[in-house]
């Protein structure tokens, strides 16, 4: 009898280890960062029409971007281009470029703890970087009706938020997914996640009374966004435009960071803004 309750105490004590590691380390899980500084768009980039500029968050950071002018026709609309959880603003110069290329104004920023950027990421830091992208592309001349947001994965949740607290013209949501508490479930034993995940980007609540017009890509070979929340979350939005799946299409394929996603962006911008 003795012997099991030892056994039993060291099984808890070992578990509760267990769940106090992944609660303290879950967000070198769920962002992986290259906190590299990729440096000025000139030298990145030779030849885009670009410009490095400082955002300021409410909480006092001061994150580095880049803003990509037009080479297509001026469509005088900005694209405010939210990226997933991995690397940094230099692999996002791709699809920069294609928005570009249909007159777009894009500003790309890395989060705090991205691309050089202080700061610890977080989902609270994430919406205030990204509401300090939304102030600086006002602050330029890009009103409201003339914006678009762009999210990527995990910031698909970062726009879905976003356009809550500061509502633009029309979002393009790419793998995006209910919440990240489902996107985990489907990794790992969901009571577990349930219990401890901590950052939770509740896109389907945050989007319930939205009156922003919405565009939802997903691919149905996504390994690590399940389809099904991306359809999910596409009908639970009441303002949803247009809903696109390609057949075939992992989460970091080629095909989003080119010519087709711009394409579906500027779609958006003839369809939403005079």
């Amino acid at each position: 009898m003795r012997r099991a309750v030892v056994v039993a105490a060291v099984l808890t004590a070992v578990l509760g280890g267990l769940v106090g590691a992944a609660w303290f380390g879950q967000r070198h899980l769920v962002y992986v960062p290259d906190r590299s500084d990729p440096g000025t768009v000139s030298r990145a980039a030779p030849g885009v029409h670009g410009e490095d500029v400082r955002l300021e968050t409410a909480d006092g950071l001061e994150l580095d971007a880049w803003l990509i002018r037009p080479t297509g026709a001026d469509r005088d609309v900005a694209v405010l281009y939210l990226p997933g959880n991995g690397g940094n603003r230099a692999g996002r110069l791709d699809v920069g470029r294609a928005l570009a290329a249909e007159g777009l104004t894009v500003l790309l920023l890395d989060y705090r703890g991205f691309g050089g950027n202080p700061g610890v990421p977080g989902e609270d830091g994430l919406v205030a970087d990204a509401q300090a992208g939304a102030a600086y592309l006002r602050s330029v001349g890009f009103a409201p009706e003339r914006t678009l947001y762009v999210g990527e994965s995990i910031g698909t949740g970062v726009t879905a938020r976003l356009a809550v607290s500061d509502p633009p013209a029309g979002i393009v949501l790419r793998s995006p997914f209910t919440s990240l508490v489902d996107v985990g479930s489907a990794h790992y034993p969901r009571v577990l996640v349930e219990r401890i995940l901590r950052d939770r980007f509740e896109s389907a609540r945050h989007l319930a009374d939205s009156t922003v017009p919405v565009v939802v890509l997903s691919g149905d070979a996504d390994d690590i966004v399940p389809a099904e929340s991306s359809a999910a979350l596409a009908r639970s939005v009441g303002t949803l435009h247009r809903e696109v799946v390609l057949p075939g299409v992992g989460h970091n394929d080629a095909v989003w960071f080119g010519p087709f996603l711009a394409e579906q962006v500027a779609a958006l911008a003839d369809d939403v803004i005079e």
